[in-house]
C-alpha cells in the first residue's frame, strides 16, 4: 500500500470515463462484529490512511441487528466473542443478541469507525487490475433493505432518506477486506415440506421473524435442532407457548453457565479490564482444551455430555433418542445451553423434543412418519442458513473470473491468485471474533511491509503439485447442513501450514502475529513489473468439487 493519501479522513480521486473515481486505501465491506472490529484496528494502525466501511444494509451490526428472534443469544462465550482491544467487561458470559448488538455499535462510536460506514452501499462487483494494482469496486447505492430497515430509533444508519431507487457508483482501493459474513442475509434455508400447502397456520423463519407474532398460549412447533431451535424453545416456553422442537436426528450439547461468577470479585483485586482479560484467556484455555480431547477421546466425550444432559432430564427421558446423535462431537458445531435452560423446559412441562420425520401436514398440525400428529398454531422453520461467500461479490483478476472454489486458502485468510484481498472467517470450534482478530493482525503486518518497501501488491501464490499443498478439502470441515449444502461454493484448504486452516487459535497466534510475513507463500510487488519487482503470476486454478 503505497503513499497515496496524507491525511486520515480524505480520500483522493482519479478521472474516470464519467468524471473523477474516489480512490481509498482499504474498504472494509460490512458493519457487523467482524468488519467493525477490523476497521477499528486498522484505523488506529494506520491513521494517515484513507479507509470506508461498505455496508449494504440501513443500519450495522451486522448479524445482531438481522436476527430478533426470541431469546436470540451468543452461542460462545463473551469473553472471548468480544474484541481484544474493547474487552467484554459484563457479568453475563451468554449474552442476548441486544447486549452484543448495543456492545458492536458502542465500539463503532468509541473508535471512530461510525464516521467511516457509509450505509446503503451493497458492493455486487470487484475488479483487480494489475496494471494499476487497484481494487475497481461497483457498488449499489441507495437501495431499501431487503432484510428489514430496523434496529430502533436511535441506531445509527444512513440519515438520507429511499425511495428504493438504486444508482450504481464506482470506487478504487488498494485493499479490499471482506467482512460479510458467510450467509445470506435476505434469506434463510427454508425447503419445501411434504403436504406444507394443506397447513393453515403461520410459517415463520427465524431469519425473517414478525414483529409483533403473539405465541402465548399457542402451540408452537419448531422444525430443526440446531442451535437456533435450541434458542427458540425455552425462549417460546418462558413466554407462554406450548413449544415442540421436532428434529430428525439429535445434536450434542452442553449446558454453561450464562454469568462469569468470578469476573467482578477478581475485578476489586486487580480492575475489570484485567479481569476481563483473565476471563478470555480462561475460555481460551477452556474451549482449547475441551475441544482437543473431544477429537482425541471421540466416545469418552460422548459419555460425558451424555451423562451431564441425563442428569438435567426428568426419569425415564429416552436420553439416547433425542440428544445422542450418531456422529462424533465437534463433526458438528457443539450446541450450547445457557444454565441448562431448554433442559428445564422441558422437566416442567412446557416443551418437548419429537425425533421423527414429517410424513405431511394437517390444515391445524404437523403428521409425523410414526403416525403421530403435532398440533400447531404456528410452525417455526429453524432449517438453516443458505450459505454465501464474500457477500455475493463478483471478483475478477485482470479479467478472469474469481470463483473461490477453484481456489485454496492462505491461513484461511486470502485466496491463492487473489491480490490485496483479505476475508473474515472465523473459527468453527470457538468463538468467531478470535479469529479475525488475527486475520486483521496478519493485514496490518502485510501492509507495513508493503508500505517499507514501497510495494502496492501482494498475492498468495500456491505451490505447484500436490506434494505443495497435500489432500485438498472445504474450508469449513463440519457436517453441518448448511456446509453440506454450499461445499461446493467453497475455496478449499491443503494439509500443510500456510495453506490450512487451524482450528486451534494459540498455534494460529504464533503463525499471525510471529510467523514470517514474506518468504512463506505470500509474493510481493508492484504494477506492471516495476524495476526491481518481480511481475506477479497470474492465479492457479483448481478444479472444482
Amino acid at each position: 500500500m503505497t503513499d497515496e493519501t496524507t491525511t486520515s479522513a480524505p480520500a483522493s480521486s482519479a478521472d474516470g470515463p464519467t468524471g473523477p473515481v474516489e480512490h481509498l486505501d482499504v474498504v472494509v465491506v460490512g458493519a457487523g462484529l467482524s468488519g467493525v472490529g477490523a476497521a477499528a484496528r486498522l484505523r488506529a494502525a494506520f491513521p494517515g490512511r484513507s479507509i470506508a466501511v461498505l455496508e449494504a444494509r440501513a443500519v450495522s451490526g451486522g448479524t445482531w441487528d438481522l436476527f430478533r428472534y426470541p431469546g436470540v443469544r451468543s452461542d460462545s462465550d463473551m469473553a472471548t466473542l468480544g474484541y481484544s482491544f474493547r474487552p467484554w467487561v459484563d457479568e453475563r458470559s451468554i449474552a442476548p443478541g441486544a447486549a452484543i448488538l448495543q456492545y458492536v455499535r458502542d465500539t463503532a462510536a468509541e473508535t471512530g469507525v461510525e464516521q467511516l460506514v457509509r450505509y446503503r452501499h451493497r458492493v455486487v462487483g470487484a475488479d483487480w487490475s494489475s496494471d494499476d494494482d487497484r481494487w475497481t469496486l461497483r457498488v449499489e447505492t441507495g437501495a431499501a433493505d431487503p432484510t428489514r430497515d430496523s434496529g430502533g430509533p436511535d441506531a445509527p444508519r444512513d440519515p438520507g432518506t429511499h425511495d428504493g431507487a438504486v444508482t450504481t457508483t464506482t470506487l478504487t482501493t488498494s485493499f479490499l477486506f471482506l467482512a460479510s459474513g458467510y450467509y445470506r442475509y435476505d434469506r434463510g434455508h427454508r425447503p419445501e415440506l411434504p403436504g406444507e400447502a394443506a397447513y393453515e397456520g403461520e410459517f415463520v423463519h427465524p431469519q425473517q421473524w414478525p414483529e409483533g407474532l403473539e405465541t402465548a398460549g399457542r402451540d408452537v412447533v419448531v422444525i430443526g435442532s440446531g442451535a437456533t431451535a435450541m434458542t427458540l424453545v425455552p425462549a417460546l416456553a418462558a413466554g407462554g407457548a406450548r413449544v415442540t422442537m421436532l428434529q430428525r436426528s439429535p445434536t450434542w450439547v452442553a449446558a454453561l453457565p450464562s454469568r462469569d461468577r468470578r469476573l467482578l470479585p477478581r475485578a476489586r483485586r486487580i480492575g475489570l479490564r484485567a479481569s476481563a482479560r483473565v476471563s478470555r484467556w480462561r475460555g481460551i484455555a477452556t474451549g482449547l482444551v475441551t475441544y482437543r480431547f473431544s477429537r482425541r477421546a471421540p466416545e469418552r466425550t460422548g459419555r460425558i455430555l451424555r451423562e451431564r444432559v441425563a442428569a438435567r432430564l426428568p426419569e425415564g427421558f429416552d436420553v439416547d433418542r433425542h440428544f445422542v446423535p450418531r456422529y462424533d462431537p465437534w463433526d458438528e458445531r457443539l450446541c450450547v445451553v445457557p444454565d441448562g435452560d431448554l433442559f428445564r423446559a422441558i422437566r416442567e412441562g412446557s416443551a418437548r423434543v419429537v425425533t421423527d420425520t414429517i410424513a405431511g401436514f394437517t390444515p391445524r398440525g404437523v403428521r409425523l412418519t410414526s403416525g403421530e400428529e403435532l398440533p400447531a398454531d404456528v410452525v417455526v422453520t429453524a432449517t438453516g442458513l443458505t450459505l454465501q461467500l464474500f457477500g455475493g461479490v463478483r471478483m475478477t483478476v485482470d479479467g478472469r473470473e474469481v470463483d473461490p472454489a477453484e481456489h485454496v486458502t492462505y491461513k484461511g485468510a486470502m485466496l491463492d491468485g487473489v491480490p490485496n484481498m483479505a476475508f473474515a472467517i472465523g473459527y468453527t470450534n470457538a468463538s468467531w471474533t478470535l479469529k479475525i482478530d488475527l486475520v486483521v493482525t496478519f493485514v496490518e503486518r502485510v501492509l507495513r511491509s508493503m508500505e517499507s518497501r514501497g510495494e502496492s501488491r501482494v498475492v498468495p501464490t500456491a505451490p505447484t503439485g500436490s506434494r505443495g499443498l497435500g489432500e485438498l478439502t472445504p474450508l469449513i470441515d463440519l457436517r453441518s447442513g448448511y456446509v453440506a449444502r454450499g461445499v461446493h461454493l467453497m475455496p478449499r484448504q491443503g494439509a500443510r501450514t500456510p495453506w490450512r486452516l487451524h482450528q486451534d487459535y494459540l498455534r494460529d497466534l504464533v503463525l499471525f502475529r510471529l510467523g514470517r510475513v514474506r518468504g512463506d507463500g505470500l509474493t510481493f510487488g508492484s504494477a506492471g513489473g516495476r524495476p526491481g519487482q518481480r511481475r506477479l503470476p497470474g492465479p492457479r486454478r483448481f478444479p472444482p468439487r
